[in-house]
C-alpha cells in the first residue's frame, strides 16, 4: 500500500476502536514508511521548535506517541524525562522497543488521561489532532495536565484547521484564559517525498 493509501486509510477510520486496530496492524511497517519512504520532517521540526520553550529536564508527554518517532528525535536533543500515550497497543510496543519513555500508557485522547493537574511542564502532540483522530475535545484534559506557564506544542494539517472544529475550540481557549497563542509556524511538507497535498503548521501555545 501507498504511504498516502495509508494515511488516507486511518484519517478515514470509523471509530476508536478501528482506529486502533488499524494502527497496530501499520505499527511494525510504520518507521519506514514515514521516515525512509516518505522523509518525514515533523519530529524534527516540532523538537526544534519545543527546544526554544522548555529545557533539557523537562517533563514531556508525548502524547499520540505511536512508535516514537518524537519521542526519539527529543532524546537525541536531550530530553530524557519523557512518558507518551497511544490508542494503539502495537504502536505502544514499537515505542517501547527505543527505551527512551520512563513510562508508556494506552489512552485514548478526548477521554480522562488519568494524569493529576499540573503533571507536565510540556505537551506535545504530532499526528493525533486531525481527521478521524482525536477530538477538540482533547485540547481541555491536555491544558489541565499542563502546569500554569508549560507549554502545548502541536502541528495540525492547514486544511484541517480552516475546516473543522479546532479553530473556533482554539480560540475560544484563549479568550477565556486557559492559554495563550505563542506562535504559529509557516506552513511546510512533514513528507517532502510525498505528493505535496499536506502540509503543517506547528502551533505553540502557553497554558496560562
Amino acid at each position: 500500500m501507498k504511504v498516502e493509501d495509508r494515511i488516507n486509510w486511518v484519517y478515514s477510520s470509523a471509530n476508536e476502536q478501528e482506529l486502533a486496530e488499524r494502527y497496530n496492524t501499520w505499527a511494525k511497517d510504520y518507521d519506514n514508511d514515514l521516515e525512509d519512504r516518505g522523509g518525514y520532517i515533523a519530529p524534527q521540526r516540532v523538537v526544534e521548535t519545543l527546544a526554544k520553550y522548555l529545557p533539557k529536564d523537562a517533563k514531556i508527554l508525548d502524547a499520540g506517541v505511536g512508535t516514537g518517532l518524537i519521542g526519539k528525535v527529543l532524546f537525541e536533543h536531550g530530553y530524557s524525562n519523557l512518558e507518551g500515550l497511544d490508542i494503539s497497543e502495537g504502536m505502544l510496543e514499537k515505542a517501547a522497543e527505543k527505551n527512551i519513555y520512563a513510562a508508556l500508557h494506552q489512552k485514548v485522547m478526548g477521554e480522562p488521561l488519568g494524569f493529576p493537574t499540573d503533571s507536565f511542564d510540556g505537551i506535545v502532540s504530532v499526528g493525533v489532532l486531525t481527521y478521524g483522530h482525536a477530538p477538540k475535545s482533547s485540547f481541555d484534559e491536555l491544558i489541565r495536565i499542563t502546569k500554569s506557564g508549560g507549554y502545548i506544542i502541536f502541528p495540525l494539517v492547514t486544511d484541517f484547521y480552516e475546516t473543522s472544529d479546532f479553530k473556533t475550540k482554539m480560540a475560544e481557549l484563549e479568550t477565556s484564559s486557559h492559554w495563550q497563542l505563542i506562535s504559529c509556524s509557516d506552513r511546510f511538507q512533514p513528507l517532502p517525498k510525498l505528493e505535496p497535498d499536506i502540509y503543517y503548521q506547528i502551533w505553540i501555545y502557553k497554558v496560562c
